[in-house]
């Protein structure tokens, strides 16, 4: 059973997605005093593991303000060895309660993926993490690769990390894939 608090933060998260998704964006604190108030000290409440595509900003699809999401990005939303050293981070310093796995429509990463072809040493190691997904499926529409994507590196992040399974285990945080319709504005959590 999910704890108060987080259940908490994924309503803060599903409220401010329906605020962006409706056009009525509320979240004032992105000035010079919410600025300077946290030079000290951050507080987010949840990490949001994501893509790097530039259609996808998690502190506005959640309609949030400075300090509020711990956010990593990485094309194709990948648990790697440094996008999860990030979340560690964030889980055993931070005191965050929830990470999102969230991935979206038309990820170009995973096109590429499917595509192959020579990319290059690095990016071809990135788009080797999309290969599980890509097999998990029996064709290779993206959106339904990227859903797959995002549930596969859920378990991955737990799987992958004694700090974070900790965590999890103790029942102090929670790992929610998720996936963010460019069209409509809409992120579906697939808990």
């Amino acid at each position: 059973m999910m704890n108060k608090t987080i259940r908490q933060s994924i309503q803060r998260l599903k409220k401010g997605n329906d605020n962006f998704v409706n056009d009525k964006l509320t979240n004032l604190r992105q000035i010079s005093s919410d600025r300077k108030a946290l030079i000290e000290k951050q507080n987010p409440f949840a990490v949001i593991l994501t893509c790097s595509d530039s259609r996808v900003i998690p502190e506005l699809i959640f309609d949030t303000g400075l300090g509020d999401l711990f956010v990593v990005r990485v094309a194709g939303n990948v648990a790697n060895t440094s996008s999860i050293a990030s979340i560690e981070y964030a889980v055993a310093h931070l005191n965050v309660n929830l990470i999102v796995v969230l991935g979206h429509q038309n990820c170009g990463a995973i096109t590429s993926a499917i595509a192959g072809g020579n990319f290059g040493k690095n990016l071809h190691h990135l788009l080797m993490h999309l290969n599980p997904a890509i097999a998990n499926t029996n064709d290779n529409a993206v959106d339904d690769i990227a859903i797959i994507n995002t549930k596969l590196t859920a378990v991955k992040l737990n799987d992958d990390s004694m700090i974070i399974n900790a965590a999890v285990s103790s029942k102090k945080i929670e790992i929610i894939p998720a996936f963010y319709s460019l069209e409509t504005g809409k992120v579906n959590f697939i808990e």
